[in-house]
């Protein structure tokens, strides 16, 4: 498989989000719930001009059946980038093979785990590219 570089669009919103991160750590700090950091998280989306759309279903396609059962992303913002965000203390491995599913299910090549229970946010934060 040959490596595609991601647009200019999509390292324009990966800054978009990184730094939106960032502003809600600096603020916030580490200790809330999840939700909580979501809201924040997307009223920074918001406040740098993207669009965002929260807990979007991720449809499910088996042997011609489609359908949207149960799965869900947290963030994805300007139709193009995943974000799955997390206030927890230690990532979980199936939390990345998770977004990678989401990815791959949206047909989309940029995604961010993100948690925010951290003392520096800079080490909450993953990139995987498809």
């Amino acid at each position: 498989m040959e490596y595609a570089f991601l647009s200019e669009k999509e390292e324009a919103i990966a800054k978009i989000v990184v730094e939106a991160a960032y502003r809600v750590h600096k603020k916030l700090g580490p200790g809330l719930l999840e939700k909580v950091y979501e809201v924040c998280f997307c009223h920074e989306i918001a406040k740098q001009g993207s669009q965002y759309k929260r807990q979007l279903p991720v449809p499910i396609v088996y042997d011609e059946l489609q359908f949207e059962e149960g799965l869900r992303l947290d963030v994805l913002v300007d139709d193009l980038v995943i974000c799955e965000l997390k206030a927890v203390d230690e990532i979980n491995p199936i939390w990345e093979a998770q977004l990678i599913t989401h990815l791959k299910l949206m047909k989309r090549r940029l995604g961010f785990l993100i948690n925010f229970n951290v003392p520096v946010i800079k080490k909450g934060i993953e990139r995987i590219i498809l």
